[in-house]
């Protein structure tokens, strides 16, 4: 049993690693995000494995392994948020020299690794975004490699498409405050043609999954 206090997201949010609870209180609204490969318990529902909703109070039970992410709702003025955050992150082009990242309003907090999976805070600030439809993921080429995003403030969208061109949308996932999107990626690790969209300037939180054993020092952080 163990709940660890990440620092990635400090001085504005408070996220936390649970592994093994069979009951943990939740005091204050707090988006759970469940990790482990088995349904976690809220009240009479459960919470599919990388899903999330938004506790307000009680407790949640048979935890595996989840991420906590507290004191998202407490900024009544979003845009201060935002600013202040853009003068703690650098622009993800800095960090990770994508093309498609070059002059987009994208800001991406340090990294972090617990085992297998990696936790980021990105901050999109423009509407739209644009940060380009994409299949690979460069900055984590490992087969198996899996990915799914949360949304922490504000709001936005996954989108997905045949081809590499907006106009062959086919799949939108609306996402608000709490919401993480479907795994997208197929039994072999491939993804679509894929992007995250701001409907309003927002943050979300990546979350990548690799396979047991890999030497993440190796990885982009």
């Amino acid at each position: 049993m163990s709940i660890d206090i990440l620092d990635i997201a400090e001085p504005f949010f408070c996220v936390k690693h649970v592994r093994n609870q069979r009951v943990l209180p939740i005091n204050s609204k707090t988006i759970v995000l469940n990790l482990g490969e088995t349904a976690l318990s809220i009240q009479q529902q459960t919470l599919p494995s990388l899903q999330s909703c938004v506790v307000v109070s009680g407790t949640i039970e048979n935890v595996e392994r989840a991420v906590l992410v507290e004191r998202f709702d407490q900024y009544p003025d979003e845009e201060s948020l935002f600013n202040k955050v853009k003068e703690h992150w650098p622009s993800a082009y800095e960090k990770r020299g994508e093309e498609r990242l070059k002059g987009v309003e994208h800001y991406m907090s340090p990294k972090t690794f617990i085992d297998n999976v990696g936790l980021t805070l990105y901050h999109s600030g423009s509407v739209p975004l644009n940060v380009g439809l994409h299949k690979e993921h460069p900055f984590c080429p490992v087969p198996g490699f899996r990915e799914v995003h949360t949304q922490i403030v504000g709001f936005g969208k996954m989108q997905q498409c045949l081809q590499k061109d907006i106009n062959t949308l086919y799949l939108e996932e609306p996402m608000a405050p709490g919401a993480t999107h479907k795994p997208m990626y197929d039994s072999q690790g491939n993804y679509p043609w894929h992007q995250y969209e701001t409907i309003t300037p927002a943050i979300f939180m990546a979350v990548e999954i690799l396979p047991e054993g890999v030497d993440t020092s190796q990885l982009i952080q």
